[in-house]
């Protein structure tokens, strides 16, 4: 499956002001988001199960990946795109076997070993950070903060794709990008605003960019 990393949707109710998530997607998939995944801590395995069937049929009608965070089994059962995986989950591997080869698993990871360790393990794109300090994950100090050079040092060591997160908003997010991530994921920025819809199509705006000074850099002089 080819993706559009973009601009990535993490879900969590919490941080929606009280609207629901399926409204906070549709929105999402309105302005034009590339992929959600379903977080929801604090919810049960049940209720992030029954979310993630409500979303299965909006985002496979967009086209747009749908990823389930933590739980292999839930994506599983949600006939879910893929699932994404930190250092309390299952091993790459031991999801992909239960998954298959044509799940899209990936990994968060804070460092350039790490992430040469997921990539060497099977893992399908990175989730780089937290690239700023941020208040809607609970990080280790060691991996909050981590900066965009952090971020280039990672795109330069590994050959699959990788999505910036933690502290992203649209005035950003286009430095994570030009620093060398395929896309940004975020919770607060799209779930916390008055705009859901327009507040994605403004991330988009700002990953164009970011990729419009990578590219200049690219084809610029040597220096």
């Amino acid at each position: 499956m080819r993706v559009e990393y973009g601009t990535y949707l993490v879900t969590q109710a919490t941080l929606s002001d009280g609207r629901p998530t399926d409204e906070i997607v549709a929105a999402a998939l309105e302005g034009g988001v590339d992929v959600v995944q379903v977080r929801e801590k604090g919810r049960s395995a049940r209720e992030r199960l029954e979310l993630a069937r409500r979303l299965r049929e909006p985002t496979a009608e967009a086209g747009v990946p749908l990823i389930v965070n933590d739980r292999v089994d839930v994506a599983a059962a949600a006939d879910a795109d893929g699932v994404h995986l930190g250092d309390e989950d299952l091993p790459v591997a031991d999801a992909r076997a239960q998954l298959g080869s044509g799940a899209l698993i990936g990994r968060s990871v804070s460092t350039v070993a790490d992430a040469e360790a997921a990539v060497a393990a099977g893992a399908d794109y990175l989730g780089v950070g937290a690239v700023f300090e941020t208040s809607s994950k609970d990080v280790d100090d060691e991996e909050s903060g981590i900066g965009t050079e952090r971020v280039r040092a990672i795109a330069d060591a590994v050959s699959v794709p990788i999505v910036g997160i933690g502290g992203i908003d649209a005035d950003n997010a286009a430095d994570v990008v030009a620093a060398g991530a395929d896309g940004v994921a975020v919770i607060s920025a799209i779930t916390g605003a008055d705009d859901p819809a327009a507040a994605t199509a403004s991330l988009g705006e700002a990953v164009e960019t970011g990729r419009e000074r990578r590219a200049t850099r690219a084809g610029g002089p040597e220096q």
